[in-house]
């Protein structure tokens, strides 16, 4: 699958900005301190010399490589497919999340919390093979359109995100996604809006079972979650599927607080690097209060973790790839 050439984000850079890794960043303490770590961990001479095959990254994607206001972009996918299930089928409603979901009150889904948002997504995201549910992903990714911004959702990645997945690559490291969203959404498009293949995506896992069809052998999506990547299953994720501890995380919320704190935990040198939306005017501004990316602790503790909290607002010279 690939993203038309209206929709993808090119990660190749104009020869102009070759000279500079990171040019959608304002030249701050933030840039600088991102390209004085790279330069410390590639150089064979520096005494905190990170060999290729450990520089490992991992970043959390909503809120963190693309927007996730006003409600993380799978969810409002999965009341479209609810919505359309329904209509054939209303019978599939039988919790007042659900019909609230299917009527479009957002407000009540959001009230339900995790647990609601969880019930939409089992029941809007099972009974379908996983290469279809990748593909008719992919098409809402690339044709819908965000309520507020009215680009895509696929054009809501954050421009000086995809620069630092670039430039970490070309400095020898392997970038992974470990997000709370669920793990065949967001490799339905991962490799082509950020360069990140779908075996370097770690999220939120549902049951899954093998089966031998008319039209041959398929992955069937049942129903259920049986695992939550997110807050202290961040680190489980890392090591079920990477196998050893990064040296490099960002994230955005309080659910990526144990991500960070596991990547920064180890020995030598790490870098962990927190997302503040600040920018009301260019994209949205929250972190304490906020219904979706709360982020609290990340503030009060990250400084003196040695965490670099990117305020938005100043740090990023532009958000939006088409900005």
């Amino acid at each position: 699958m690939r993203i038309a050439a209206a929709t993808i984000v090119t990660l190749t850079l104009p020869l102009s900005a070759l000279a500079d890794p990171l040019p959608s960043w304002n030249d701050t303490e933030a840039k600088a301190a991102i390209i004085a770590f790279v330069d410390t961990v590639t150089d064979p001479e520096s005494g905190d010399f990170v060999p290729a095959r450990d520089r490992i990254a991992t970043f959390d994607n909503d809120g963190t490589l693309w927007a996730e206001q006003p409600v993380y972009f799978q969810a409002l996918y999965a009341l479209d497919v609810l919505r359309e299930k329904a209509a054939d089928d209303p019978s599939i409603l039988g919790t007042d999340v659900l019909k609230a979901a299917a009527e479009g009150d957002l407000d009540t889904v959001m009230a339900s919390g995790i647990e609601g948002l969880l019930e939409v997504i089992n029941v809007s995201h099972a009974g379908i093979t996983v290469d279809a549910f990748q593909a008719d992903a992919y098409e809402w990714l690339t044709t819908a359109t965000h309520p507020t911004s009215g680009k895509t959702y696929a054009g809501m990645v954050y421009q000086p995100m995809l620069e630092l997945l670039s430039y970490l690559r070309d400095e020898g490291f392997a970038t992974y996604i470990v997000s709370g969203g669920g793990i065949d959404f967001i490799r339905s498009f991962a490799d082509d809006a950020y360069g990140i293949p779908p075996w370097q995506v770690v999220g939120t896992e549902g049951t899954t079972t093998f089966a031998v069809e008319e039209g041959g052998a398929v992955l069937n999506k049942d129903g259920g979650v049986t695992f939550v990547d997110d807050k202290e299953g961040k680190p489980v994720g890392i090591i079920r599927h990477i196998g050893q501890r990064p040296i490099f995380a960002a994230g955005n919320s309080d659910g990526d607080f144990e991500m960070l704190e596991y990547t920064t935990g180890g020995d030598g040198p790490s870098f962990g690097l927190i997302v503040h939306h600040t920018d009301a005017e260019r994209e949205f501004s929250y972190d304490r209060d906020s219904h979706i990316g709360e982020l609290e602790r990340g503030l009060d503790e990250g400084p003196e973790r040695g965490w670099l909290i990117v305020d938005m607002a100043q740090d990023w010279a532009k958000v939006f790839p088409s900005d």
